[in-house]
């Protein structure tokens, strides 16, 4: 059968765009080590360009990353005019505004709890001030009721969305509260609570077209009072109701370990069905950017 050029140019076309995004994915290894500044990635946000920005937790200066996976390089640092009390993740807005969560709180003790909003582009900084409805003891009395740490956070419309990391100790729930991503002071809407035996959150990330949460968690410990052991866990939740995310049917993805699980506190949605995992360093750990599938 005879094709014309233009034919054939149009075909080549068509089949660039139906296999792009797959060698797209292919293009990102399994794994790989992140820079030596890039320790303690707790947050992430993909770029419309590809690239990432990243930043390290508590004990650590208060500095963007932006990093590109393909080509492995660090292009560029900004350190903020604002404290990294203990920065725990990070998300971005369609129109290019980085909310940037201090909000850890390991010892459920803070009053101060903020997220910053920076625009690269136009470097301009303010604030949002929160605090939670249902906290009346700072900490609470019982160790089991120390729910009010937060290591995870998504943009959706016109809110953050945050879900809470609690203690091993308790029943393990994550909770989800709501605040308006805009600057001010506000108490946090409580939403939704959901029971994850033996977990605890990590991290958060939603899918380009809001239909995918994720939510990284472990559960570490010894046993026998000897024999430690940890297990990372990816949480993927789709077909819930507008906003309440945690209302969704759950499949869950064990992340890579050997021998004990990496401590994953950050991933972030790369194309659809892929999502970069990122784990700290530690003494026998290096840190590392992983790629990881999702439901389809």
């Amino acid at each position: 059968m005879f094709f014309s050029k233009r034919k054939i140019l149009l075909l080549a076309g068509v089949l660039l765009v139906m296999v792009g995004p797959v060698f797209a994915q292919k293009s990102l290894p399994r794994r790989q080590k992140l820079p030596a500044a890039l320790r303690e990635v707790s947050g992430m946000a993909r770029t419309p360009e590809g690239h990432l920005w990243l930043l390290n937790d508590s004990r650590n200066p208060p500095e963007l990353f932006r990093y590109d996976p393909c080509t492995r390089q660090l292009l560029e640092v900004r350190t903020l005019p604002v404290p990294n009390r203990d920065w725990e993740d990070l998300t971005l807005a369609p129109d290019g505004t980085l909310y940037i969560g201090d909000f850890g709180n390991n010892g459920n003790h803070r009053r101060d709890l903020c997220i910053f909003r920076y625009h690269p582009q136009t470097e301009a900084l303010d604030s949002i001030r929160f605090t939670y409805p249902d906290q009346r003891e700072f900490p609470p009395t019982r160790y089991a009721n120390w729910n009010f740490n937060c290591e995870a956070m998504v943009f959706w419309r016109d809110s953050l969305h945050l879900f809470s990391k609690a203690v091993f100790a308790s029943d393990c729930v994550v909770k989800h509260y709501v605040v308006p991503a805009r600057p001010g002071a506000y108490v946090a809407e409580l939403r939704d609570s959901l029971h994850l035996p033996k977990r605890v959150v990590t991290g958060a990330a939603l899918s380009d077209d809001g239909q995918t949460l994720a939510l990284t968690s472990y559960i570490g410990g010894r046993r026998l009072g000897i024999f430690p052991y940890a297990h990372a866990t990816v949480f993927f939740f789709q077909g819930f109701p507008d906003g309440h995310f945690l209302r969704g049917r759950i499949e869950s993805r064990r992340l890579p370990q050997f021998p004990l699980a990496r401590q994953y506190e950050s991933i972030v949605s790369w194309s659809e069905g892929c999502w970069l995992v990122a784990n700290e360093r530690r003494a026998w750990q290096k840190q590392r950017l992983w790629r990881v599938y999702g439901p389809g």
